[in-house]
């Protein structure tokens, strides 16, 4: 049989056609996969995106928390029902967030928001995030430190009570026989020798930074039962190394007093009966703000608030011999020291409410030293997170500092007593906002 060229080369043709229509089908249908999985993944990147989006809204969130405490609903933020809600986008991103606008421990709901790679619209749904928090209190704890801590000396104590509850106060001031265990001491430390308990009794808790040392030679850490034993050494459970606590700097309270150079003409001498007896003052404080740009000695003077004040000291404050400040048992002290250094001894600062919270002294970062040694108890609070703390001294009774206290770092001398007052974790100060707990809805 004889075969026609040109049949041959009309079927090597066909075949070709036929073979170069598959490969365009195997090839569109590889592309048209690669898009689609390209496409799969930039939608799966956009998706995963949005979580980081929704973040980014909880983080303002807690920053404007933090700044606005009470009054959530300005800065951006509306209210709209029980929440305040803001609303940003940036580029092909957007956040939406409710912030509960009256709670004491809010909740944050954050929508993050992504545009569809090709069409330029947002996805359809949100990833949605939920967080709750807490407003953590300066004085969560009695003694705590950035700091190392020296309890060096003898008959030191650390113990706690709680000046709001008759079960372990009498009459709001601390009682030894209604002591209690929470007389927690602390330090971020992360050091050698970040805390030296030595002959120190601690009625509480010591805590230090990641792979912090507590150096104890005849001490006591522990629980009431622990100390009642007779038992030395640290209380099994009753040490950690997991303190890791920000310590916010101090501003100055808005609007600001303006600047006084000399004290004020309004601060006359003045007999006040003070436990009974008829005592001269120097100065009688009335209830205001004051600012002063020099330093305020008295040494021998004696100064007396009647009522809720704050003191602003640009420059240092001297307390010693004979002098001293008194609170009246209606007088709230806010006492903001803004210049270098705060030595205290003498009468000391009497709060005569015996409430801790009614005497807060805060050290700006300005603040480098405080030194307490002196005849009179100190009941009040410190936070001086820049501030050298130094606690010499120290009385028969025993009744030397009630309150809480947070400074850079502590060294007790003598024969120095600690008594952390509860109420002022539960009453005091807030430190600020804090997330306890997260889960995307």
């Amino acid at each position: 049989m004889r075969i026609h060229p040109k049949q041959t080369a009309g079927s090597v043709l066909l075949i070709f056609l036929v073979i170069t229509a598959l490969a365009g089908v195997t090839l569109a249908s590889y592309l048209h996969l690669v898009s689609n999985q390209n496409l799969s993944i930039m939608r799966s990147m956009g998706w995963n995106e949005g979580v980081a989006v929704a973040e980014a809204g909880v983080e303002e969130a807690m920053a404007h928390l933090n700044k606005n405490r009470t009054n959530r609903w300005k800065d951006g933020w509306v209210l709209q029902g029980s929440n305040v809600v803001k609303q940003v986008t940036f580029g092909r991103q957007k956040y939406k967030t409710y912030i509960d606008a009256y709670a004491d421990k809010p909740d944050i709901t954050s929508e993050g928001w992504v545009q569809h790679p090709t069409s330029g619209q947002f996805l359809p749904r949100p990833r949605t995030v939920k967080v709750s928090t807490t407003n953590d209190a300066i004085f969560a704890k009695g003694m705590v430190a950035k700091g190392q801590i020296d309890l060096a000396g003898n008959g030191i104590l650390s113990d706690s009570f709680d000046s709001s509850n008759t079960n372990k106060s009498t009459n709001g001031q601390y009682d030894p026989a209604k002591r209690g265990d929470n007389g927690d001491v602390a330090t971020n430390a992360s050091l050698a020798d970040s805390l030296n308990v030595w002959n120190a009794e601690i009625y509480g808790q010591v805590s230090t930074g990641p792979g912090g040392d507590v150096g104890i030679k005849n001490g006591t850490v522990g629980s009431l039962a622990y100390h009642a034993s007779g038992s030395s050494g640290i209380q099994s459970g009753w040490s950690d190394d997991d303190m890791n606590v920000y310590f916010p700097d101090v501003d100055l309270p808005t609007p600001l007093p303006p600047p006084l150079v000399g004290l004020p003409a309004t601060w006359l001498p003045q007999q006040i009966m003070v436990n009974g007896v008829l005592t001269s003052f120097d100065y009688f404080v009335p209830p205001g703000s004051y600012r002063l740009t020099q330093d305020l000695n008295l040494n021998t003077k004696k100064m007396y608030f009647s009522g809720p004040t704050t003191l602003i000291l640009d420059k240092n404050l001297s307390i010693s011999g004979q002098g001293g400040m008194v609170l009246a048992t209606n007088a709230n002290l806010q006492l903001y020291m803004n210049g270098p250094s705060a030595s205290i001894a003498g009468n000391g600062i009497n709060n005569l409410s015996g409430i801790a919270n009614n005497f807060n002294y805060w050290g700006t970062p300005n603040n480098k030293e405080l030194t307490i040694q002196g005849n009179g108890d100190w009941i009040g609070t410190v936070y001086a997170p820049q501030a050298a703390a130094k606690f010499g001294g120290g009385g028969a009774s025993g009744d030397d500092f009630s309150g809480a206290m947070v400074t850079a770092s502590v060294k007790l001398n003598g024969h120095y007593k600690f008594h952390y007052d509860e109420a002022t974790g539960v009453y005091g100060p807030r430190r600020g906002y804090t997330i306890t707990s997260w889960n995307e809805l």
